[in-house]
């Protein structure tokens, strides 16, 4: 187990996403694990022994705490589940499945939820076999935990939901009472504290919003890679990418990025004289722009990790006291979702106005309007471009920071919600739009590279993106090739990233 010290931790978030992967396991409880558990569990024996109120177990859920439970832990365990699997819309993808059941697992093993090492353990040998299950994405305030996702979760443990099954033609749905038929696994019951401790976490709304953050990381090193390209084919200033500029400043983010452009220029490069001195904001000003993004990511990617390193259930069981509290409410990933969207609208921004600049031959270089060979004969990427500030539109309203759309409700009990998952959802779809904007833009670089007969000579990435959107000898529709470009890209970035980690 991993621990904060200080209330950071070593971990990053790559290696959490690594550690959910297909192929790798949790390891099982060691010594101190287990002894801090069985601590927990002790405690709890021990309070309700003494006629103690506890949440959940000896009293209902929400605003019907005032009331007694069910007299039996296991009724009352289904109850919670049972009413809360009202959540809706198209399943998480099963790779967010996965990492949103490691969470659950990582918070109840570090001993502060009464769970015992056997139950945690029956649940990790089923994540262990590959048992993932279905979780609906809409429909939870992420303010007591993402209640509804995990719900459907522990439903889909029982045997009643529906999990994800993985075979030779990829991922499907199926009932998660025959997949665990499948696996000679038995569904899982749900007593009240173990019920309450899966589903009061913020691990679905976290889930998202840490893949929404590696997916932005991977989309300002895109950029980055075909800025440098751009810069390249046109000839523009170097100066805009020297380090001196960034070490006056001072800005982290904007010094990696500038040296990221740096080292895809061709060594020695100069100012073609034709160009400006000083290129638009686009070009010159891109350090400065994906180096913001990059310094909010590194920010966030602290508070995440301390997230998913944390116990965010209730009560928590601590020191021997048993404390009633709030460690559910997922506020630090609802800012940190809206402010991974707001970055991510930066980004393909700027890619957007980037495409605009390779299109105008005011800024080309001279070449042909919408870098068609046959200007009036053929349009180029008119469309491609309408498309791609299309794009940036929508994602501008996916944006929009759900944190601001609260509504209090729960009979009044939870007033103050996050609403953290709606934000993480909206910033996933338009994560998926932003690669589209990239991918328009990676078909731009091939396009005005081919006009400045640079293709012929380019190796590596930018010999594939050649051969995927060859020269414009006429109009063709290009919706295929910016989806294959986007790829490539997406791919490029992980490699440079990975290599970098």
């Amino acid at each position: 187990m991993t621990a904060l010290i200080d209330g950071r931790s070593t971990e990053s978030l790559a290696s959490i996403v690594r550690s959910t992967h297909w192929d790798a396991r949790v390891e099982p409880c060691d010594h101190e694990d287990a002894h801090r558990m069985r601590a927990s569990v002790d405690l709890l024996a021990e309070r309700l022994s003494g006629s103690d109120s506890v949440y959940g177990v000896t009293h209902g859920f929400g605003p019907l705490v005032a009331f007694s439970a069910a007299d039996s832990p296991m009724e009352q365990g289904a109850g919670l589940i049972a009413h809360l699997g009202s959540a809706q819309g198209r399943p998480l993808d099963p790779e967010v499945s996965r990492l949103i059941v490691w969470l659950r697992l990582s918070s109840m093993r570090k001993g502060h939820s009464a769970v015992s090492p056997d139950f945690w353990q029956t649940l990790a040998d089923l994540w262990n076999a590959g048992f993932t299950p279905s979780i609906p994405r809409d429909g939870t305030v992420s303010a007591s935990g993402d209640l509804q996702p995990l719900a459907h979760a522990a439903m889909a443990h029982a045997g009643t939901g529906e999990a994800w099954v993985r075979g030779d033609g990829g991922w499907s749905v199926v009932p998660a009472a025959q997949a665990l038929a499948d696996m000679d696994a038995k569904p899982v019951e749900w007593s009240a504290r173990e019920a309450l401790a899966f589903v009061n976490g913020t691990s679905v709304s976290l889930a998202v919003c840490i893949v929404n953050h590696q997916a932005v990381l991977r989309l300002v090193r895109a950029v980055g890679i075909l800025t440098a390209r751009i810069a390249d084919i046109l000839g523009s200033n170097p100066e805009a990418y020297h380090a001196g500029i960034g070490r006056v400043r001072g800005q982290t983010g904007q010094l990696t990025v500038a040296r990221w452009i740096r080292e895809d220029l061709p060594p020695g490069m100069e100012r073609n004289p034709l160009r400006p001195l000083q290129e638009p904001y686009s070009l010159r000003c891109a350090p400065q722009v994906l180096g913001a993004v990059l310094d909010q990511l590194y920010g966030a990617e602290e508070i995440l990790v301390r997230e998913a390193m944390g116990c965010t259930d209730n009560p928590i069981f601590y020191e021997g006291e048993l404390l009633h509290g709030g460690n559910f409410h997922a506020m630090p990933i609802g800012l940190c979702s809206d402010q991974i969207g707001l970055c991510l609208q930066q980004v393909a921004f700027l890619a957007e106005r980037q495409l605009a600049l390779l299109c105008d031959p005011s800024y080309n270089g001279g070449v042909p309007p919408m870098l068609t060979p046959r200007p009036g004969a053929g349009s180029g990427l008119a469309g491609v471009q309408l498309s791609a500030t299309s794009f940036v539109s929508r994602i501008r309203q996916l944006a929009y920071p759900a944190s601001l759309t609260a509504l209090p409700t729960n009979g009044g009990n939870q007033d103050h919600v996050p609403m953290a998952l709606n934000g993480a959802n909206s910033v996933a779809e338009a994560v998926e739009l932003a690669w589209l904007v990239v991918g328009s833009l990676a078909v731009g670089v091939a396009q005005r590279g081919a006009l400045a007969g640079r293709n012929e000579t380019a190796g590596g990435l930018w010999a594939d993106l050649a051969r995927l959107s060859p020269p414009l000898q006429a109009d063709r529709p290009l919706a295929a090739e910016v989806r294959a470009a986007s790829r490539l890209l997406q791919e490029a970035a992980e490699g440079l990233l990975s290599s970098e980690d």
